[in-house]
């Protein structure tokens, strides 16, 4: 006598034992951002560099950090890394990233995860952030100059990266 059992397997459990995800050289640019007036600056420096360099990754905003969360665990996208603020309210990007490398599908897309933060950090959250295993922590720079040549430099290191495709 045969018997079958059947499970439901959301994309979620299926993505944990089957799908090898990791950072995609052409995968989206997850921003994470709630002052609008931020990212759209951030938004206008990498359009800059990525025509510059001719990288046409796609770019992808939210302003609520409790929705990428969502996002990452339902989207097959392919991404290239996450770029996000700290103080946010609801979830902070220390506690957003810490949610991430908890979680074993989440860990295992291996993300490069950069903060980009205002000169409002304390040696607590640089602290924090280490512990995290952040693969970048910066400082928003004041003047455009510098913001492309930080965007630049962030987004180049990770195109010339031999670990991922």
């Amino acid at each position: 006598m045969l018997i079958f059992h059947y499970i439901w397997i959301t994309p979620y459990l299926y993505n944990l034992f089957h799908k090898p995800y990791i950072m995609k050289r052409n995968g989206d640019i997850i921003i994470i951002e709630d002052d609008p007036d931020d990212w759209e600056v951030l938004i206008n420096v990498l359009e800059k560099v990525m025509k510059e360099q001719k990288y046409d990754n796609r770019v992808i905003v939210f302003e609520d950090s409790t929705m990428v969360l969502e996002y990452l665990k339902e989207s097959e996208a392919e991404l290239f890394m996450v770029i996000s603020d700290i103080n946010m309210p609801l979830l902070d990007g220390l506690e957003l990233r810490k949610t991430i490398c908890d979680d074993p599908i989440l860990n295992k897309r291996c993300i490069p995860y950069v903060f980009l933060t205002t000169g409002a950090v304390n040696n607590n959250q640089i602290n924090k952030a280490k512990e995290l295993s952040v693969q970048g922590f910066f400082e928003k720079p004041v003047s455009l100059k510098d913001y492309r040549k930080l965007i630049a430099e962030i987004l180049g290191y990770w195109q010339k990266t031999l670990v991922f495709q």
